[in-house]
């Protein structure tokens, strides 16, 4: 292998340490602020459940509340993952050929790297 080819491939390796470093720590991050999240959001309904008159509401209001949460965060998390793969794909100097649907359109678009 030359000097040069060396480089290069030492040089995708820390990218991809990189890679997958920031995606675990975006991924951690969304679950810290889900967590803050959650417990903020849940002040209130705590407030409410003390009272007694609402408990059931406030039960039916909880389960809402943290299935909605939670699939907020869930999406953070897949948007993560699949930009990753992308920045994988790019450091195995693979272009992405993915169609993209765009926003209000039926036409499938390619997206293409540069």
């Amino acid at each position: 292998m030359t000097q040069n080819k060396k480089k290069t491939g030492e040089v995708r390796s820390e990218m991809r340490k990189l890679v997958q470093l920031v995606q675990r720590e975006i991924d951690g991050g969304a679950s810290s602020v889900e967590e803050i999240h959650k417990a903020i959001a849940n002040l209130p309904l705590d407030v409410l459940e003390r009272l007694d008159l609402f408990e059931d509401a406030v039960r039916g209001a909880r389960k809402v509340q943290e299935a909605r949460i939670g699939a907020m965060y869930d999406l953070i998390r897949k948007v993560n993952e699949e930009v990753a793969k992308i920045a994988k794909e790019l450091l195995a100097g693979q272009l992405p050929h993915r169609r993209v649907q765009p926003t209000g359109s039926k036409k499938a678009v390619h997206a293409h790297a540069r």
